[in-house]
């Protein structure tokens, strides 16, 4: 798959936002974030790159080990659990955000499907916490070129298994993007 940097003024829901290499925050060095919401009011979405070493079991009561990896979606209210998925109108009040990868919905629908062994690893991703940006603070990060937007897939999204996913969406952009895909972490200390 190959991506392509979009002009900021058309970022919008749905889309893939990278960490400029050389962003001074360290939380977000070098994450692949799955925008969910972009709108006046704020936006808001997951880091796709960032996993904890803990299956579902672990986290919910009552609940069948999925193998599944779990990631920190950001730094905003990461004592709670959300989720995106492909079951679309399976799991009641769903929301698409992209063709085929729908946020959230009943809870209770889907640890009914998960504790009857209705839900496949390829289904269903799980967030520890998301990330969020007040009215206009994404557009002033993005005047800034603190983030590099590109478009998303369901295929990117839902797979919790590529290793590398911020080097490898970056060495498809081409131009002098695989050279900065290399670069160390921190390359202000080199």
């Amino acid at each position: 798959m190959e991506f392509k940097p979009i002009n900021r003024k058309d970022l919008r829901k749905g889309q893939i936002l990278l960490a400029e290499p050389f962003l001074d925050d360290t939380y977000f060095r070098c994450k692949v974030i799955f925008l969910c919401e972009h709108s006046d009011e704020g936006s808001f979405g997951f880091i796709l790159n960032n996993y904890i070493d803990f299956d579902l079991s672990q986290i919910i009561d009552n609940i069948p080990a999925l193998n599944s990896r779990i990631s920190i979606g950001g730094p905003v209210r990461n004592s709670n659990l959300y989720y995106l998925h492909t079951m679309g109108e399976k799991i009641a009040e769903s929301i698409e955000i992209i063709p085929g990868v729908y946020f959230g919905g009943d809870f209770d629908s889907l640890k009914k499907m998960l504790v009857e062994g209705d839900v496949e690893k390829k289904d269903i991703r799980f967030f520890v916490g998301y990330s969020s940006w007040s009215p206009n603070q994404l557009d002033q990060e993005l005047a800034t070129n603190s983030w590099i937007i590109t478009n998303s897939s369901k295929e990117i999204i839902m797979n919790s298994d590529i290793t590398n996913l911020w080097e490898s969406i970056m060495k498809s952009m081409g131009k002098n993007r695989p050279y900065i895909a290399k670069l160390p972490d921190g390359p202000s200390l080199n």
